[in-house]
């Protein structure tokens, strides 16, 4: 936008109190502002000429020393300006003039006198004005005045004396000398310490020290007064007046209030708009008066004003035409009050309400120059072209002037560029502006850069910058790919700069959008992306909090992922908050705001702030305290009735929670060990409830009030209240027979509480007849609590019973008769005619014969029916029967009972007692029957064992429970396969006595899901499952790693699943020494580890690993260290290896004799034997039968280890068999730290071949070629 020339005219002057007329010669002589046609920078133009614009204005100056005297004036413009300059008015030459000189440069001009008088500068006070003219016109400066002054000087004075009585008032007077500069004063004491001011010492804007009233605290000879010029820098010291207070000998006389300054008791003051003005009333009086201000015709403003010199001046700063009115200070204190009116006027000297522009102008268009002031009074218009008045130019028909100052040239051509200036004058001073008319033809370009994309959020103003230039002005046109009618959307309007302004814009607005200047082919496009509007969607909450706790505000927001992480700002009461670390007291947690220790102060409304790069969004909520409420007070009982009474209380204090209920206790006088007990609520609107009373009682109540946030603590207790006795009103309750032992009736009942005794000597009455044969003649006697117990009436007879309550003052109401029994005993006879039906080998009927209700003696509870199995009906492999088991009760309360879950094939006794609640009768005579055979359990365990790639080996114990005689088992199992399972093969084991089965022609690929079933006459049994898989041949391994001490090499590797182990070797070769190859003993692949032992530090090796006398693996690997060139022989490593070989074998002899003593307890004997053997078919089988076999515990206790079959078969025939070829062996488990510690001599592996593979179903814990050794190696020269 093209700016204006600017600038602001007038004179200065003195304010004194006494010449108001003066006064109105002040103005506001503002710092003109110089501008020009604004070009911008990026517009593509060669050597443009530009119209002068005045960058440095002369200033008014006064003068106190030649050196002082300097006017200059500074301007740009295109060809370079040419100075000239006008005194008062008239033509002035500052380079013709001998007295001064004159400094020209580029764009500059300055002169400055070269006398050394002031008496020479006097033809040079005067008003002066710069010209800067080029081609393109005339800027015309500010009007700049020179003025000279003497420099205030210290005067002769006599040191001065005052005195007064005590309480007293008095002035000390400054009179510092005159000058245009407004002094400062300073009152000061010898030691330049300021004398302390007060409401009682004041300091006139005369510069005089005030003393309300005087003390002897005032006595003093140094009171000196400093006066400041700051323009100078000069402080002149008066000289120090003594001040004398004659202390009074009697009682000082208090005084009303007097005014001081200003005088009378009203005064008028001028001043224009924008200025500072300050209105003081110093008052004297004893004691010293209290000042106050008002407005008397409306209302003071607060930010224009304040209150200064304990409140003894109001100041306005600022001041505007609306602070124009009547003022009032009131001076008071005990003895009266003084009042003085102030009557302020602003006026205002011209100000700018709208000012012309400069333009670019094309040839034939229509200049409109508006130019409007204002100012008190109003100004007048008045306009110059190059600084000459239109007046004093030729008449142009195109030019005309508007009533409201505006000026109006038609049909520009080239000769009309100019600078025009529009002047505002009044009685307060003159504004001027400078403003250009640039007639001229420019090409259209657009500034902006082609492609730019603006983002915006929902809701937001769009802005899409089009800027433009060129003379005439570019017309632009927009338009967008989205809507054919860009402008007919009252949202979109197109600002007069060229930008495109869209409000409230939405996703719909997203696109492109063209700006192009009409009638050329010059356009470029903008992308518009509108992102998410950042939403809080969990605002802070308004919260109550305990004074002393902590709470917590949330501030949850969704913001679109384009704009980043918001910042999350806090504010309390619209001011922010920062975190504080030395308290605590604020702590910013991501959307949470902590505060600790809640007090007073800290309750207000928290305000969070989302802010991210494009919008932000802000929520609000409160915080207040909250509290228990307070007791309530003053209790009152009124309106005493027989059994009621009204109780009436004041509230407490609520502490910003409302009361819900309020909570009415009372004390017992008569029990005070009950304490206070809760008798009744009331809602907390209420303060005021009847309260229903028990007679006999003497009665103390409080009251406790109850909010969200708790209770209050309970009130001052009311007076004693006493009720009067009456008759019982209830008698007790639940009254019943709790007779137990036979021949006795025992009455018990509830107890009456005792608030319900309604009188002294409460007791209760029994009484009881019997049901039959007893006639209408009832039994009566008296107890104080229950039960009542009436002896020698026989066992369970029928009573009628009852309790009625009596006390001193009546009886209670007739009570209502119970049957009652006296006790039971136990039942005499057995149920006969017991009767059984098998329905299946588990499950039975069983009925009886009806018991005659006279022989129970008591209430029939029941029947219990005993079932006792007593041993299985066959034989399991050569067991004997067990011993009888403990009989299972079943209860039933009809004459018959459907009884389960019997075992098979079994023998069985069975009885029958009947029972009420003293206990059993006799039991029935015994019954004895049998199950039938049923199907057999699972097979108590089940082993995998694989001796090569395609053969299986399933080993298990016989079921547990075989329910019958075992024919045969049952054998199924598939392949596991991922899709769905294979379908099952079928093998039948026709030897019922068989404890193991061979597979073969087995997939080696595959795993297998095995089923083993036992089965008798009647079927198959519950089958019992294992997983497993043969194991494959042995490999080398692969994928190995070393690492290399001074002495040895560790060597790692994975061993392979399911693999037989393997033996390799490892041959090494110290390319260092020249030795031969050596070799290890054969090292077991399924270790995973080995150490190559005794070799020299700082070596150079050669190994190989081989298997089968083939290499699959070799390296070169050097030991760390320095190389030893000989090693003493030491005895000590291989010392302590034979000892430790030594106690292993010791171990093995002492294993090898446990397991003869062992084996010579289980005994010898055949099959045939102990098929024929009188022994239980239900028992397990013996210990030597399982040997080398699994059983369920075992399975537990391998479950987490990958091979079914790992179990030590120590001691088992196999591995005791001395006639065979295999060797005896024990293996070991050793910690691997002695791995890397023992070594031996290679020696053959051929040895203990007898023993089972490694592999998934038997993985071995150390290798059967080491004979349980560690696996390692030492080198044997």
């Amino acid at each position: 936008m093209p700016h204006t020339q600017r600038q602001q005219v007038g004179s200065r002057g003195q304010c004194s109190s006494r010449l108001l007329p003066l006064l109105l010669f002040l103005s506001l002589a503002a710092q003109p502002i110089q501008a020009a046609i604004h070009i911008p920078s990026n517009y593509h133009i060669s050597d443009l000429k530009r119209p002068p614009m005045i960058m440095i204005q002369p200033e008014s100056v006064t003068v106190f020393g030649v050196e002082d005297f300097v006017m200059n004036c500074e301007a740009t413009g295109n060809p370079l300006p040419i100075f000239r300059w006008t005194k008062d008015g008239e033509e002035f030459d500052p380079g013709s003039d001998p007295e001064l000189k004159v400094t020209e440069r580029a764009g500059s001009f300055a002169f400055y006198t070269l006398s050394n008088t002031m008496e020479s500068l006097k033809p040079y006070q005067a008003k002066y004005v710069c010209y800067a003219s080029n081609e393109l016109g005339t800027a015309v400066s500010n009007e700049a005045t020179i003025s000279s002054d003497v420099p205030p000087t210290q005067q002769k004075e006599k040191k001065g004396n005052v005195k007064a009585e005590e309480g007293s008032s008095t002035i000390l007077k400054c009179n510092p000398p005159q000058s245009s500069m407004e002094p400062i004063i300073h009152w000061m004491d010898r030691k330049l310490h300021h004398i302390q001011l007060s409401e009682r010492v004041m300091l006139g804007k005369d510069g005089n020290l005030y003393f309300a009233h005087l003390t002897t605290e005032d006595n003093r000879n140094d009171y000196t007064c400093n006066v400041q010029y700051l323009a100078t820098r000069t402080i002149l010291t008066k000289e120090p007046i003594t001040l004398t207070v004659n202390p009074s000998n009697s009682v000082l006389l208090n005084r009303r209030p007097q005014m001081m300054r200003p005088t009378g008791s009203h005064s008028t003051y001028h001043t224009l708009k924008g200025q500072t003005l300050e209105l003081e009333c110093i008052v004297k009086g004893l004691p010293t008066p209290k000042v106050s201000w008002l407005r008397k015709d409306g209302e003071m403003s607060e930010s224009r004003t304040t209150k200064d010199m304990f409140n003894h001046r109001l100041r306005f700063s600022n001041i505007s035409e609306s602070d124009g009115g009547e003022y009032q200070c009131t001076a008071e204190n005990s003895q009266g009050k003084v009042s003085h009116t102030y009557t302020v006027t602003v006026e205002a000297a011209p100000y700018w309400i709208k000012e012309p522009s400069s333009q670019l102008y094309a040839p034939g268009e229509t200049v409109r120059l508006d130019c409007q002031a204002d100012g008190i009074p109003s100004p007048t218009i008045s306009w110059t072209i190059n600084g000459v008045p239109i007046s004093a130019i030729d008449m142009d028909l195109r030019r005309s002037l508007t009533a409201s100052g505006s000026l109006i040239l038609e049909d520009v051509n080239f000769g009309d560029t100019a600078i025009f200036q529009c002047q505002a004058s009044n009685k307060h001073g003159t504004i001027l502006t400078n403003t250009n008319v640039y007639v001229m033809e420019l090409p259209p370009q657009i500034l902006v850069e082609d492609g730019n994309t603006y983002t915006f959020t929902e809701g937001k103003t769009a802005l899409l910058e089009c800027e433009t230039f060129g003379s005439p002005k570019p017309k632009i046109i927009w338009e967008s790919s989205s809507t054919s009618s860009l402008l007919a959307d009252p949202r979109v309007n197109q600002l007069t700069n060229g930008a495109l302004e869209i409000f409230n814009v939405t996703h719909d607005d997203e696109g492109f959008y063209t700006c192009s200047i009409q009638n050329t082919n010059l356009s470029v496009n903008a992308e518009l992306e509108v992102l998410n509007r950042t939403v809080i969607v969990s605002p802070p909450q308004d919260l109550k909090v305990q004074r002393g706790n902590t709470t917590i505000f949330t501030c949850l927001a969704v913001v679109d992922p384009k704009l980043g992480p918001p910042q999350i700002q806090w504010r309390k009461d619209n001011k922010k908050i920062f975190e504080s670390p030395s308290d605590g007291k604020y702590t910013f947690d991501g959307p949470d705001l902590k505060i600790t220790n809640v007090e007073e102060e800290d309750e207000g409304l928290y305000t969070c702030d989302v802010i991210t790069k494009l919008d932000s969004a802000e929520a609000s909520g409160t915080l207040s305290l909250w509290d228990r409420p307070d007791p309530p007070e003053l209790l009152q009982i009124t309106e005493p009735k027989r059994r009621s009474v009204t109780l009436s209380w004041t509230p407490g204090d609520e502490h910003n929670s409302p009361v819900l209920e309020y909570v009415v206790e009372f004390e017992d006088q008569g029990s005070k060990e009950s304490g206070w007990e809760e008798l009744k609520r009331v809602i907390g609107k209420k303060s005021r409830t009847n309260l229903p009373l028990w007679p006999y009682m003497s009665y103390r109540f409080r009251v406790i009030a109850i909010n969200y946030v708790g209770k209050s603590g309970p009130s001052e207790p009311s007076e004693i209240h006493n009720t009067f006795a009456e008759a019982p009103d209830n008698n007790p309750a639940d009254v019943r027979s709790e007779s137990i032992d036979p021949d006795t009736l025992v009455i018990t009942w509830e107890d009456i509480d005792q608030r319900n005794f309604n009188g002294p000597d409460f007791k209760y009455r029994v009484l009881w007849r019997r049901v039959v044969g007893s006639g209408p003649t009832w039994h009566t006697n008296y107890t104080t609590t229950p039960p009542f117990t009436v002896s020698d009436i026989g066992s369970f007879s029928a009573f009628e019973i009852k309790v009625q309550a009596v006390n001193e003052e009546g009886k209670g109401p007739e009570p209502d008769p119970v049957i009652g029994y006296s006790g039971e005993d136990l039942p005499l006879e057995a149920p006969m005619n017991v009767g059984i039906e098998l329905i299946n080998s588990t499950t039975l009927r069983v009925n009886w014969a009806a018991i005659e209700k006279e022989t129970v003696r008591g209430h029939l509870l029941g029947y219990k029916v005993y079932v006792t199995r007593t041993g299985s009906r066959g034989h399991h492999r050569g067991r004997r029967s067990r011993e009888p088991e403990s009989p299972v009760v079943v209860e039933t309360a009809e004459e018959k009972k459907l009884i389960s879950d019997l075992r098979p094939y079994s023998h069985y006794d069975l009885a029958v007692a009947v029972f009420n609640s003293k206990g059993e009768g006799p039991p029935s005579e015994t019954l004895s029957f049998n199950t039938s055979e049923g199907v057999p359990g699972p097979p108590m365990s089940l082993m995998l064992d694989s001796q090569s790639e395609t053969e299986m080996t399933l080993r298990w114990t016989p079921p547990d429970h075989p329910n019958g005689v075992l024919v045969r088992y049952a054998l199924q199992y598939q392949q596991i396969v991922e899709s769905e399972d294979s379908p099952l093969q079928l093998e039948s084991i026709d030897d019922p006595t068989a404890t193991h089965f061979t597979l073969k022609g087995l997939d080696r690929h595959s795993h297998y899901r095995f089923f083993l079933k036992g089965c008798t006459a009647l079927g198959e049994g519950e089958a019992i499952m294992r997983e497993g898989a043969t194991t494959l041949d042995g490999a080398p391994p692969a994928k190995i790693h070393y690492t290399a001490g001074e002495n040895s090499i560790n060597f790692t590797w994975v061993a392979k699943k399911r693999h037989r182990n393997v033996d390799f070797h490892i041959h090494y070769l110290n390319k260092n020494d020249g030795t031969k190859w050596k070799k290890t003993e054969k090292v077991d692949s399924s270790l995973s580890f080995f150490q190559l032992q005794g070799l020299t530090p700082g070596s150079h090796y050669r190994v190989l690993l081989t298997y089968s006398n083939t290499t699959f693996w070799e390296t070169d690997i050097d030991t760390e260290g320095t190389e030893v060139t000989e090693v003493e022989p030491s005895f000590a490593p291989q010392g302590w290896l034979i000892g430790v070989v030594c106690a292993i074998l010791l171990l093995l002899l002492i294993l090898l004799i446990l397991c003869f003593i062992k084996r010579s307890k289980g005994g010898k004997y055949s099959v045939k034997d102990k098929e024929e053997g009188p022994m239980d078919s239900e028992a397990r089988p013996m210990k030597d039968e399982t040997f080398g076999e699994y059983s369920d515990l075992e399975e537990k206790r391998t479950a987490s280890q990958p091979s079914l079959g790992e179990e030590s078969k120590l001691c088992s025939e196999d591995n005791l068999d001395f006639n065979g070829s295999s060797a005896i062996t024990t293996e070991l488990n050793m910690d691997e730290s002695l791995v890397s510690q023992f070594s031996r001599p290679s020696e053959g592996g051929d040895a203990l071949h007898g023993l089972p593979d490694n592999s998934l179903l038997n993985p071995p814990a150390v290798s059967p070629a080491t004979n349980g050794m560690p696996n390692s190696v030492s080198i044997l020269d």
